[in-house]
């Protein structure tokens, strides 16, 4: 398929061609939510923690005499049946890991830029850089491009560092290599726009 190439001034300077394997597939919805669930579930630190009353400090005396007293028999005051006592079957640290086939991973890559394209959502702009580190510069071509304001992944052939540091502090902006990028950061910006030398990346990465 064929979509415009723009510049950074926001004029046209012609159109750059894209694999229909990789921006032209039919979206599969539950490839997709398979790789959003991964995602979000390998972002969970699985700290949740509770003691057990082996681990609850204090209770190495015996709190009362074994009979005369009317109440139960105890050995501990650190027992999970008293206040202060260590809980039972508690969460413990642990690993939210799932793995994902790599083609389902491709797959829902796949889906997610074909789902943007197919929306009109996918810009692609000539490779440019900044000479310097100057946020107005990122702003200004945001803003030739139509696109302040609104949800935008900015991906890269590479590392950039003058092109990345130029547009970290503006708001709903994404700046990213094409090849550390993930289906659910795809689907999470309403707006894709592309570098031309993201392209070739992208597409020898996922259309195996």
């Amino acid at each position: 398929m064929l979509v415009d190439l723009y510049t950074k001034e926001g004029n046209i300077a012609g159109q750059v061609e894209l694999h229909d394997d990789v921006f032209a597939i039919e979206p599969n919805e539950h490839a997709m939510h398979q790789a959003v669930v991964v995602y979000l579930a390998h972002q969970r630190q699985g700290t949740a923690k509770t003691k057990t009353r082996a681990e609850v400090s204090g209770g190495g005396k015996k709190p009362w005499r074994q009979k005369g007293r009317g109440t139960a028999r105890s050995g501990s005051s650190r027992s999970p049946v008293w206040v202060g006592g260590g809980t039972i079957h508690g969460p413990k640290p642990h690993e939210f890991n799932i793995k994902l086939p790599k083609k389902v991973k491709r797959l829902a890559k796949k889906s997610a830029f074909s789902l943007r394209c197919s929306e009109s959502n996918l810009m692609v702009v000539d490779d440019f850089t900044f000479g310097e580190i100057k946020t107005k510069q990122m702003a200004d071509v945001l803003q030739n491009l139509k696109l302040e304001n609104q949800k935008t992944l900015v991906l890269l052939p590479g590392e950039d560092a003058n092109v990345f540091m130029s547009g970290r502090n503006i708001e709903n902006i994404y700046i990213c290599p094409a090849d550390k990028i993930s289906a659910y950061d795809i689907l999470s910006y309403k707006k894709l726009l592309v570098f031309k030398g993201a392209i070739e990346v992208i597409e020898n990465a996922i259309k195996n």
